[in-house]
């Protein structure tokens, strides 16, 4: 599966602009993870960010069938299971071991937490962002109460990744995106 079969099904699923910018933040996200743990898989993690919420406006009436449209169309278009198994696993229907599937658990919630943080500035804009200070936002519960911080601590637990490491390659590459978020 290659980026452009991932586009059309984002394109056929995805209808608002907030989905659309959460999957490319989390693209970023995965990319940059990838490089990291696995640079000969950067292309594929980067394809489970791309995909891993392309249903959830589908979905979204009936949530416990969240992930299975687009896992279902993702192997349409030939996606290598461990690709298939990491979206699922973002939403605890497989197993997340693999590094791939760990580095979506966490990172999903990470791109809405520091997404809010940006939003919460007067420019509104990640550029003068800091990882401290999204740090500072995470250990405030009543600030983006929809980034599940459990999830986010698995960089630890699962990833063997510190929180501030984490925290600043997610902020690092939502920032080489910005202007697709409209941040």
């Amino acid at each position: 599966m290659d980026r452009d079969a991932a586009l059309h099904i984002v394109d056929d699923l995805v209808k608002t602009d907030n989905i659309r910018k959460h999957l490319i933040a989390n693209e970023a996200i995965m990319r940059a993870l990838g490089r990291m743990f696995e640079p000969a898989k950067a292309e594929e993690y980067a394809l489970a960010g791309l995909l891993h919420d392309a249903d959830y406006e589908a979905t979204e009436k009936d949530l416990a069938m969240h992930t299975d449209l687009v896992a279902k169309r993702m192997r349409e278009a030939g996606a290598g299971e461990e690709l298939v198994t990491a979206v699922l696993g973002h939403c605890d229907k497989a197993a997340r071991d693999t590094m791939m599937a760990k580095c979506l658990y966490a990172g999903d919630n990470m791109a809405g937490l520091i997404t809010a943080a940006a939003l919460v500035r007067p420019d509104r804009k990640l550029d003068g962002l800091t990882p401290k200070s999204v740090l500072k936002r995470f250990k405030e519960p009543a600030f983006a109460r929809g980034a599940n911080r459990e999830e986010i601590l698995t960089c630890e637990r699962e990833m063997g990744m510190p929180l501030s490491e984490f925290t600043e390659v997610c902020l690092e590459a939502m920032k080489s995106v910005a202007d697709d978020l409209g941040l």
